[in-house]
């Protein structure tokens, strides 16, 4: 997330996949530094809100991550 002030990057890291409610925001916490969002390593953070691999990519390509 461009322009994200330190306190809003710790905010964010508190954060776990339980608590997204969408791909993308699971994506975006992925994208800044949250690793453990793709726990089994196979570039799908957050399972629960994240479905495939396929639209993983679509929405990095987007937010450019």
């Amino acid at each position: 997330m461009a322009g994200a002030s330190a306190s809003e990057t710790v905010l964010e890291a508190r954060l776990t996949c339980k608590q997204m409610t969408s791909c993308e925001d699971a994506v975006m916490l992925w994208c800044n530094g949250y690793s453990r969002a793709d726990g089994d390593n196979d570039g799908i953070p957050c399972e629960n809100v994240c479905h495939s691999l396929r639209e993983v990519m679509e929405i990095r390509q987007a937010i450019g991550c």
